[in-house]
């Protein structure tokens, strides 16, 4: 069984706003409370629009542009500063360790995450991740990302595993879900938010927990 990582294993989105707090407090001073508010859903946009991307410069610079903070960060400052603290935003609660150390009693268990080394590591050693997976494959080091199906193969094959006898768990519906139908993998949309597949890919199965996954093994 193997696993994307961000907003899968881990709830990104409670990191960003972690993330935007780290920034608050650096470079905003004497801000009204009101307009913190807006800043932080702009700062969610802007973040968004460049998920994926991992020059961080084209998330801050713009932000800062709207909000010109006290201090601001030189531009060849910023994408060492998001490096240095954006992977320490992450927690994980202990429920989700219990589900993933549940099933690794059944099946062998990996992480397949697009990103930089740098930063998936420090997320993937920050929220003790690296205790769970002893495989872990990222798309910086790989050379290839999701959907590419290559990504996929390379996780297989260090598992020792043929396709049809593995399931790769992820939010994406088109990354995960259709680059692992791409290497013949079945592939189960993890969608919490109960969005609305406007897409052609048709997951194996779809869930809004990861509980429900250890329903394989009951």
């Amino acid at each position: 069984m193997l696993f994307d990582l961000d907003d899968t294993l881990l709830n990104r989105d409670e990191a960003v706003e972690k993330m935007f707090s780290v920034i608050y407090e650096t470079c905003y001073e004497g801000v009204k409370h009101s307009t913190n508010k807006k800043m932080l859903q702009k700062f969610k946009e802007y973040d968004k629009r460049s998920y994926g991307c991992g020059d961080k410069i084209k998330v801050l610079e713009p932000f800062f542009d709207e909000f010109p903070p006290k201090y601001r960060l030189p531009r060849t400052s910023i994408q060492n500063f998001w490096n240095s603290h954006f992977p320490y935003c992450f927690s994980i609660n202990q429920h989700t360790i219990n589900i993933v150390n549940t099933i690794k009693m059944h099946v062998e268990v990996a992480i397949i995450t697009n990103g930089s080394i740098q930063r998936q590591k420090a997320k993937i050693e920050t929220t003790n991740l690296s205790s769970c997976f002893e495989t872990i494959i990222i798309s910086e080091e790989a050379g290839f990302s999701k959907p590419d199906k290559r990504i996929f193969h390379l996780a297989l094959n260090k598992l020792n595993v043929q396709p049809e006898e593995a399931v790769f768990i992820g939010d994406d519906i088109e990354k995960d879900i259709g680059g692992c139908q791409k290497a013949n993998m079945k592939g189960i949309w993890f969608n919490p938010r109960m969005i609305r597949n406007e897409t052609s890919i048709k997951p194996y199965a779809e869930i809004s927990s990861l509980d429900q996954l250890l329903r394989c093994f009951t």
